[in-house]
């Protein structure tokens, strides 16, 4: 298989009459078309508040399906999907295969990744090569946040981005923190949110953003002179993350 293997990403695979069904009360997207033919979704794990747990592919892969989590949030995440099982069929174990990702042409069998055309493909099997891609940089370029990052416990889908990046779904009906997220998309106004900024310097991940004396965000990802910036919409003028200047 072409592409290179993602060292931060683990697998596993779901299995039980009730997966599908017991999914779609949890997450965020429309996870029911995979049950009728292969593909890929990206999806959020909620609080009852609304606010970020986990995010992580879904993938329907011939008679699998397949859970494509960040390393680090993994065993949390299946440990909280497993307290809400109950009664459901529902098991989920780690999975042999490997995720691999790549940009280009895609091997038989991958399936683009449903963010961003920008970010290739993903497939599901044997190994790929040593990672050489710079996805920070396509992150960066294109907005996208990354778990543990610009994904956080403090995180609301639609400030982050989840709606243009095709990670929610408003005509599904009720999953865990549903009520949050869709009031915040048909009865409030963003005031805040993620946006690809010009960065003059260099500050460290997390770095208050400063407009004068007053909170206005925080710095995340920076490359090739720009960032992905967290940021309240009425300051865009005049901002400062440590040492750095920052222009919208």
């Amino acid at each position: 298989m072409t592409g290179e293997t993602a060292p931060d990403r683990s697998l596993y695979a779901i299995t039980g009459a009730d997966r599908l069904t017991f999914l779609q009360g949890m997450v965020s997207n429309d996870v029911l078309p995979l049950g009728k033919a292969e593909g890929i979704r990206w999806a959020a794990l909620l609080t009852p508040q609304g606010k970020y747990l986990a995010d992580f592919f879904l993938i329907a892969q011939g008679q699998d399906l397949l859970l494509d989590i960040k390393t680090e949030i993994a065993e949390p995440t299946i440990r909280r999907l497993a307290m809400y099982r109950l009664r459901a069929d529902v098991q989920i174990a780690p999975s042999p295969m490997n995720v691999t990702r790549g940009l280009g042409p895609a091997p038989a069998g991958a399936h683009a990744d449903p963010r961003h055309a920008a970010l290739g493909w993903r497939a599901y099997g044997a190994a790929g090569g040593a990672p050489t891609i710079d996805w920070d940089a396509i992150r960066v370029e294109h907005c996208i946040p990354e778990t543990g990052i610009e994904l956080g416990p403090d995180s609301y889908l639609l400030e982050s981005g989840f709606e243009r990046l095709h990670g929610v779904d408003f005509r599904k009906g009720c999953y865990v923190g549903q009520e949050v997220t869709a009031r915040m998309k048909h009865k409030t106004e963003l005031k805040k949110g993620l946006v690809t900024v010009a960065i003059s310097g260099e500050a460290p991940v997390g770095t208050p953003i400063l407009q004068g004396d007053k909170p206005a965000g925080t710095l995340f990802t920076q490359s090739g002179g720009r960032a992905i910036a967290y940021l309240r919409f009425d300051r865009r003028e005049n901002l400062t993350a440590g040492s750095a200047e920052i222009h919208v």
